[in-house]
């Protein structure tokens, strides 16, 4: 069915600074920094070489892959763990490699550590700290809701000059001396090398020590900037949308900055103002209170057309839309943008007037396919609805029809659920959507009757169930969408794809959730919003059994030149409480994968992959065009988030952000034996 209304998308034109180093670097002064707007040329990136991974996603294209062929299906189980590089010493909570990756850039390991999100060079083949640079204590840090989810930093050759940049829990950006992890001088509006990212924002008048009055909203940052072009484009985010008790909140703006003079280049305002498009999707004046919509999954680019890529999340809050009515651009969407300007090129909306929590956790992949004889410079985006979206990256046109179908509608009091919603009509989806009775567990008769008592307490449906009150006639307390807040695709594992074959290989989690929405004065006193959540709302289970059927995790592979799935594998095997619990003694339950996402990379001939935050301590290599394994090295610990490799002076190695099982959060780097290596 089509809508009657808007179409879903549409084609369209610091002050204070510390630097912590070695001795001999903290007598060390950065030369000014200095020069002309405009920055380094798309063909003078030659910094770029196959053995570095420059970005969080390895590439503009956050393909996650890898051309490097050292390490092969014949000597994989050859691995071993050449270094470990811990974070415990770097602040409270010290857990960047739970979110973060490194970036290899020209001989040098560049990563991020502990809450204040330090930034640590390291050197590759041993893993000994080189520098370290953090900003200076400030209750700023403190207050980001994101200050233990800081992603990647981002690297830049300026005037012939490594710069890393990065942007920190307190809303700061900061360029650093590659070579010395200094702040540039020069750079900048006060030419600190440090930009305070609130300075541009708008007219919130923050405390320079303390941040935003609370009552104002929340802003951070998560996902590091990309540079594209000489253009350094800032993604901000808030607090997470489950926790929010009052309607008004920050737009989470998307920035952009000169990567030579930190001059600041533009704004894109992720809520549109008056006379912008997409404004007329906010009724009843909600724009001008309502905030989030950002971006705390990392970005991609297309240096070449001139774009860069942005994954945006719903508006304030989560769960409960009724004071945002309205499609609510631009929440829940891909967004493309020309990286000089900041114009809107193209969206598309994913999900309209989103209560599901089903913000774009991924950074959009792109890659060249061949369809029906056809070339098509495409881009995909793997969600946690299970979809993969497919559109031509240049023009926004969906690759293949999207169909705009009914779905449930909310009976909340104040609720005003969009009538229709996206649908691609290939691939097919991923990992399983709705719940019904027939996707309860059925490994016994005892454990079905107990799967089926459980779920009476909620209210089922298919993809786009809406949230509900408690009913007592129905004598339910919530309702359950599938997957949920952490089911399908995430942040996690996410998905790779092979720019060789097209073919993507994604990595989900069969979850679902059910918030339970309650007054708002009931979570706290001061609330104006009608009703809220007290979390994200999770589903019960059996004795810790899941109420639903295996596999619990799985990776897919789908052939994005014809939209078919290929091949799938569950996550690893089965998990040991699943094995040893008392009401399966005796029961066959087969491989049903952990209950985690997989983090891999691609390379010419293996997927690689870590089994995720809860599976076992196991690195995997699978043949990438059947699915089968190929051999499995263990691990310090359960790797954590996503993987990356470099190759530097000749060796090949593979780092895994690893904790869990008693050990704390660290770098776990895996090499071939130097006795292997060719001389």
């Amino acid at each position: 069915m089509r809508p009657t209304t808007r179409p879903n998308s549409h084609i369209g034109p610091g002050r204070i600074v510390s630097a912590l180093a070695l001795a001999g670097l903290l007598l060390t002064t950065s030369p000014a920094f200095s020069g002309t707007a405009g920055g380094m040329s798309l063909q003078a990136q030659e910094w770029q070489t196959e053995e570095m991974w420059s970005t969080w996603g390895g590439d503009f294209e956050s393909t996650r892959s890898s051309p490097l062929d050292q390490i092969t299906a014949e000597n994989f189980e050859d691995l071993e763990v050449v270094w470990r590089w811990s974070a415990r010493n770097f602040g409270p909570s010290p857990d960047f490699v739970y979110r973060g990756t490194p970036i290899y850039v020209k001989g040098t390991l560049y990563a991020l550590a502990g809450s204040r999100r330090a930034v640590v060079a390291i050197e590759p083949a041993t893993g000994e700290t080189l520098w370290v640079w953090r900003m200076p204590d400030n209750p700023r840090w403190e207050q980001s809701a994101r200050k233990n989810y800081g992603k990647s930093v981002a690297y830049d050759d300026v005037d012939g000059r490594g710069v890393i940049f990065v942007t920190t829990p307190g809303f700061w950006l900061a360029a650093l001396d590659a070579e010395t992890g200094l702040p540039l001088e020069g750079w900048g509006a006060n030419g600190t090398g440090i930009v305070d990212l609130f300075d541009d924002l708008g007219d919130y008048n923050p405390d320079p020590e303390t941040g935003l009055d609370p009552h104002k909203g929340h802003i951070t940052t998560s996902a590091g900037p990309i540079v594209v072009d000489g253009v350094v484009v800032v993604p901000s985010t808030g607090e997470q949308g489950y926790y929010q008790v009052r309607k008004e909140d920050i737009p989470n703006d998307i920035l952009a900055y000169d990567a030579r003079t930190g001059e600041h280049l533009w704004r894109f305002n992720v809520v549109p103002r008056p006379g912008e498009y997409g404004h007329d999707t906010w009724e009843d004046g909600s724009w001008e209170y309502t905030g989030n919509i950002g971006s705390w999954a990392p970005l991609s680019a297309d240096p070449e057309l001139g774009l860069v890529y942005i994954p945006t999340k719903a508006g304030t809050n989560d769960y409960y839309g009724g004071h945002r009515p309205g499609d609510g651009l631009f929440g829940t969407s891909i967004i493309a943008l020309d990286v000089r300007t900041g114009e809107r090129a193209w969206h598309y909306q994913l999900v309209r007037h989103d209560i599901w929590n089903y913000d774009t956790p991924h950074a959009p992949q792109l890659v060249d396919i061949t369809v029906d004889g056809q070339h098509v410079p495409a881009l995909v985006v793997v969600t946690k609805q299970s979809f993969a979206y497919v559109f031509n990256r240049e023009t926004g046109e969906p690759v293949w029809p999207f169909e705009y179908r009914e779905v449930p509608q909310s009976d909340v009091p104040g609720e005003q659920t969009s009538p229709v919603q996206p649908f691609p009509t290939r691939p097919a989806p991923f990992e399983f959507q709705g719940l019904g009775e027939d996707d309860l567990v059925d490994f016994t008769p005892e454990l079905r009757e107990a799967a089926l008592e459980l779920m009476s307490e909620y209210r089922l449906g298919p993809l786009f169930n809406p949230p509900a009150l408690p009913d007592e006639e129905e004598g339910t307390v919530a309702s359950v969408h599938c997957p949920g807040a952490f089911g399908g695709a995430n942040i996690p594992g996410g998905a790779v794809v092979d720019p060789e074959t097209g073919i993507l290989y994604v990595a989900s989690v069969k979850g679902c959730s059910a918030p339970r929405l309650v007054p708002g004065t009931e979570v706290d006193p001061d609330s104006n919003m009608r009703y809220v959540t007290r979390g994200p709302g999770g589903v019960g289970s059996i004795g810790g059994i899941p109420p639903w059927k295996p596999p619990y995790g799985r990776i897919t592979a789908i052939d994005l030149n014809t939209g078919e799935h290929l091949w799938w594998i569950p996550n690893g095997d089965t998990p040991d409480d699943i094995l040893e619990h008392p009401l399966l003694d005796g029961v066959d339950v087969g491989q049903t994968g952990q209950r985690s996402h997989a983090t891999a990379l691609v390379t010419p001939t293996l997927l690689i992959y870590g089994e995720g935050r809860s599976g076992r301590p196991n690195l995997r290599a699978v043949d990438k065009l059947t699915g089968e394994e190929l051999g499995r090295v263990e691990l310090p610990a359960p790797s954590t988030t996503a993987i990356m490799t470099y190759m530097h002076e000749g060796r090949q190695y593979i780092a895994v952000p690893v904790a869990g099982g008693g050990v704390p959060a660290e770098l776990a780097v895996l090499a071939l034996p130097e006795t292997l290596l060719e001389p």
